[in-house]
């Protein structure tokens, strides 16, 4: 066939980080701390309700429910929504079902931005925000998040990024159909205050702008930090679809179950394109997550209530990386919300080889060197940025800590095999120089310190004094070992 096939509403869209870090994590890694889905089971009340939907005596379960979401699911997120919305829904008609937050996302742009409609995305974003628009035929604008960093030496917060007011002010224009704000913010963890919701609340109803508002880590916020639905501004409802996530909220990403929230004026379009494109979502899916729901809200702000408890157990995930990260030198981006977090690499620079003939950037270059020869798998930051300003932010990588597996791993069993294999003693033997002396009996006396803590920051204590042994700290030490 001579004449083109593909779309040209696909060209310079084809391009996915992930199908290459995938591959390289699944084929160099030991430790995959990369693609953003947890590794712990979800809930027994969930696979449970799930089992009785499968196994149960409503063979209808096994067929078509409503195209537009499973009564007893779109009910009860009705219901939940109005307690945090503090408005009554229809569940028929401000509420729709949807495969995934993902497929969410694609019918607000196929159903809400036509071509030359400009849409304002905040950066870093999660990287399908801007194909999506490009593929209805919207022109993305963009606007970063600017790191500000404390002046008092202690580590960044994911809420010293901020917007620039005047700056975002600027991106809206009479083209403007829409902004995208993702809050909690992937990649960042940032989760957006009272204040920064404010102003772009305000922006929005001065220049007649939608707000597609990604709220899928809505539960997983940390540190006493609460999370601000932007839908329940004054002026904002009638003009916001709020995307959530069952995969995020109940930690079954692969059941695909999202949903989206707003005013039946907007929702309507959204059906349209929902009908024509997948139709239906899975029926027993939705009835395992309806039923969580239903358990959820009779236990709203209890402590068993599984939206108390699991934030609890990543917030300890997420401050073990921090520390550990801070260890091996390293600068940690502490989040407020989600399961990412994101390190400045700049002090490695010296370790990473130049690629001759590449103009891969300096994040791309590092977390591949560090998949492929220390098996430890991240992702490149400057990956959530466009092109106008991916340059500018290539000192960072992202992490994923919802991994109960890899992290335990990290703490226990691969340091303590790091120890047995000697390996202590060969780091010791070649920073002999810097150490003044070495002796074989200084790798037995750190060792004790170890083995009693499983913590990776007792590399800063040991190297109290020997300021050119720090930078070989026992994560980087063991990266650079291959033995993580």
């Amino acid at each position: 066939m001579s004449r083109p096939v593909q779309a040209r509403r696909l060209e310079g869209i084809d391009k996915n980080i992930w199908v290459e870090f995938v591959k390289l994590a699944a084929t160099y890694s030991k430790v995959n701390l990369g693609q953003g889905f947890p590794d712990f089971p979800p809930p027994d009340f969930l696979t449970e309700a799930f089992t009785r939907a499968l196994g149960g005596q409503n063979h209808m379960l096994h067929q078509y429910t409503r195209a537009f979401g499973h009564p007893p699911l779109v009910t009860v997120l009705a219901q939940f929504f109005k307690k945090l919305l503090g408005r009554d829904l229809d569940p028929m008609t401000n509420v729709m079902v949807t495969v995934g937050a993902y497929q969410a996302l694609f019918c607000c742009f196929q159903a809400l931005v036509d071509e030359g409609d400009e849409v304002i995305i905040i950066e870093p974003f999660f990287d399908c925000y801007e194909p999506m628009v490009r593929m209805a035929g919207g022109t993305p604008v963009f606007v970063p998040l600017r790191p500000n960093p404390p002046k008092d030496g202690k580590l960044m917060s994911s809420a010293d990024w901020q917007l620039d007011p005047a700056e975002l002010a600027s991106k809206f224009s009479e083209r403007t159909k829409a902004i995208v704000l993702n809050s909690p913010n992937n990649p960042l963890g940032k989760v957006f205050s009272r204040g920064e919701l404010g102003l772009i609340a305000e922006l929005c109803v001065k220049h007649d702008v939608l707000c597609i508002s990604d709220e899928v880590y809505e539960w997983l916020v940390y540190d006493g930090k609460q999370h601000i639905r932007i839908a329940s501004l004054q002026g904002m409802w009638d003009r916001t679809v709020t995307v959530g996530s069952a995969g995020k909220t109940f930690s079954v990403t692969g059941w695909k179950v999202g949903w989206v929230v707003g005013p039946d004026r907007l929702l309507q379009h959204l059906r349209t394109v929902h009908q024509n494109s997948v139709y239906h979502c899975a029926t027993i899916a939705q009835e395992a997550v309806a039923q969580g729901f239903q358990r959820e809200l009779r236990l709203y702000g209890k402590p068993e209530s599984y939206f108390v408890q699991l934030p609890k157990e990543l917030q300890q995930k997420r401050d073990w990386l921090v520390q550990s990260l801070d260890g091996v030198g390293m600068k940690p981006i502490i989040p407020e919300g989600t399961y990412f977090l994101v390190a400045d690499i700049s002090q490695f620079k010296s370790d990473v080889p130049d690629v001759p003939n590449s103009d891969e950037p300096y994040d791309y270059r590092f977390a591949k060197w560090m998949i492929k020869s220390k098996g430890l798998a991240a992702i490149p930051l400057s990956a959530f940025y466009s092109e106008a300003h991916k340059n500018n932010y290539t000192n960072f990588i992202r992490f994923c800590f919802a991994k109960v597996r890899y992290v335990a791993a990290l703490r226990k069993a691969r340091l303590r095999l790091i120890i047995r294999a000697g390996l202590m003693r060969e780091m010791l033997r070649r920073n002999a120089g810097c150490l003044g002396h070495w002796s074989p009996t200084m790798a037995s006396q750190l060792e004790q310190p170890l083995l009693q803590t499983h913590e990776l920051s007792w590399g800063q204590q040991m190297c109290q004094g020997h300021p050119k042994l720090c930078p070989i700290s026992i994560l980087h030490f063991l990266a650079k070992e291959g033995t993580l």
